[in-house]
């Protein structure tokens, strides 16, 4: 009796030809249905555009309605509100529908001994590849192929097609309609990225990941040159490429070269002209030495640089530019346009030491001190006023640049800054005895205080003798009278921005006299006086809400401070 021999093992080596033969004796594996993802915008339209793509099918491509076509119908005809970009990702997924997609080959087990000596060359509208398994009658044992040996006996494409980046890969013979499918599920980053590393098997996985990252999320430059060098390495046809992408085919082998030459490196990165003029050392010197002489000096009867004349000049010289490339190197060079603001300045030169007293006294001011902002608001006249409101659409807001006066008025206040009360009252004059009243006011309201400030700017009839003599008189029999003590605090020559009253003054203005038109002088001393009143109650009930309500139209809280400016910018339209 013999031994059983061992049995031994086989390897079959088959080509491409005869695989494809073994395939298509197979049973075709069981469809799945397609299902579209649909965005809700469009559910209401799909069926129109199902019909349209029916009717279209049996047409050539060049005649069948396009994307854009069946868009401007489904707007024209039926409503559509939709973008453009949803109809034609539907109209593509139902012109082409997917192939369900597989997994990767793997190892079978030993209780199912299958071969996977087959492949399907064919590749899906989602990249995804589709394998068979043929199981051999034989009394031999059956062979278990690794992924690696599948890789390297039966490929998807044949085995010269392999990536090696000294050669080109060479082309395969994918259908038009699946290689731009391909490409386009590469930008849309709907392959996986172990599908793409095993069709792309010789490009190392991180390199693969910078590629899916730039094809995906890169700007247009960028994600055509990831897709271009990764379509050439998997086998696509050149001229399928250049028509997906709309590059050129110089364009493409050169992004071919410079992966082969330097990987990614300078693949994603694009380097300067270098014969651009805004990039040529010597005409930016020549145009910066001409941005920093006047235009005087080389015949311009301007006091500012044009860009025309910019051109004009260098035009003359040895380094002539175009009016582009000034622009881009005045641009690049941080040079703008600004218009020259006009602030407020002091030129007392007693500035510093004024400003330290009223903050001294501020600072150590007793609960019964009261410190006054005094200022008078005015000349104005009582007539229509401009300024900003919402208007109805096609209504024209104007006012007449003529008007005939209704009377004109000063109002003269004083606002107290630790309890931010205002006392006012109109005047027919700006002189010495409308302060003199004023002091005489505010010492009578105030009685309680032991000691009132008045602090004002540096007018002529502020700081006049009459009303230094006034307050000294008054002064003499305070005590007497049970009247405060009255002492000033004037502010810098040409300060008038540390005045706190013209903040109130200004949001007065924007709250009544902006866009009014009173039909007299004691209408408008009407509203003003409510105004006060209001504004007065508001903060005796919320001291520590200053500024908060309709009062926040002041331009500053009503505080002393030698940063902020308190008269409007605006106050000679005032």
């Amino acid at each position: 009796m013999t031994a059983p021999q061992r049995p031994t093992a086989l390897h079959i080596t088959l080509s491409v030809e005869a695989v494809k033969k073994l395939a298509e004796q197979l049973p075709p594996p069981p469809t799945e249905k397609i299902s579209h993802n649909v965005r809700p915008t469009l559910r209401p339209w799909v069926e129109v555009i199902d019909q349209i793509v029916r009717e279209d099918a049996p047409l050539p491509k060049r005649v069948r309605t396009s994307a854009m076509q069946i868009f401007k119908k489904l707007r024209e005809e039926h409503g559509y509100t939709g973008c453009y970009n949803v109809v034609q990702e539907y109209v593509r997924q139902a012109r082409n529908p997917a192939t369900p997609e597989a997994k990767l080959p793997t190892r079978p087990k030993k209780s199912e001994p299958e071969t996977p000596i087959a492949a399907s060359a064919e590749h899906g509208e989602n990249s995804a590849i589709s394998y068979r398994t043929l199981e051999v009658q034989s009394p031999m044992p059956t062979v278990l192929l690794e992924p690696c040996e599948i890789r390297q006996t039966i490929s998807p494409r044949s085995s010269t097609a392999i990536f090696c980046q000294s050669r080109r890969p060479q082309r395969s013979h994918e259908p038009e309609d699946q290689a731009f499918a391909w490409m386009r599920n590469v930008q849309q980053g709907t392959i996986p990225l172990n599908i793409l590393a095993y069709e792309l098997p010789d490009i190392p996985l991180p390199i693969l990941e910078v590629f899916l990252t730039a094809a995906t999320r890169g700007k247009l430059s960028t994600r055509n040159r990831a897709v271009a060098v990764m379509s050439y390495i998997r086998g696509i046809n050149c001229d399928q490429i250049c028509s997906f992408l709309q590059i050129s085919t110089g364009s493409l082998f050169r992004y071919w070269r410079t992966y082969r030459e330097t990987g990614t490196q300078n693949l994603f990165t694009r380097k300067p002209r270098s014969d651009k003029q805004s990039n040529d050392e010597a005409v930016k010197s020549a145009v910066f030495a001409l941005l920093h002489s006047p235009p005087s000096a080389h015949g311009v009867n301007r006091t500012t640089w044009t860009i025309a004349d910019l051109q004009k000049v260098l035009s003359q010289g040895e380094h002539p530019a175009g009016a582009e490339s000034i622009r881009t190197i005045i641009k690049e060079s941080g040079f703008k346009w600004r218009h020259a603001r006009i602030v407020l300045t002091s030129n007392d030169p007693d500035y510093k030491a004024k400003v330290e007293a009223i903050t001294k006294i501020l600072s150590v001011l007793k609960p019964d001190e009261a410190f006054f902002s005094v200022d008078e608001y005015g000349p104005f006249a009582i007539k229509m006023k401009g300024g900003k409101k919402r208007v109805a659409p096609g209504e024209q807001y104007v006012v007449p640049q003529w008007q005939k006066s209704k009377g004109w008025m000063i109002l003269t206040a004083a606002l107290e800054l630790s309890r931010n009360q205002v006392t006012h009252f109109y005047s027919r004059k700006k002189n010495t005895a409308e302060m003199i009243k004023m002091a005489d006011t505010l010492r009578n309201q105030y009685r309680n205080c032991s000691t009132i400030y008045l602090s004002w700017d540096a007018a002529s009839w502020h700081v006049s003798k009459d009303l230094v003599t006034h307050l000294e008189k008054i002064n003499q029999r305070a005590i007497a009278e049970g009247c405060p003590i009255v002492k000033t605090a004037p502010l810098p020559a040409g300060a008038q921005f540390l005045n706190v009253i013209e903040s109130v003054f200004s949001g007065m203005a924007r709250a009544i006299i902006h866009n009014s038109d009173y039909p007299s002088a004691e209408a408008a001393r009407e509203a003003i006086d409510r105004y006060f009143l209001d504004r007065n109650k508001h903060f005796s009930e919320h001291p520590e809400k200053a500024g908060k309500k309709i009062w926040g139209m002041e331009r500053v809280p009503s505080a002393f401070a030698e940063g902020q400016n308190c008269k409007d910018p605006m106050y000679q339209y005032l």
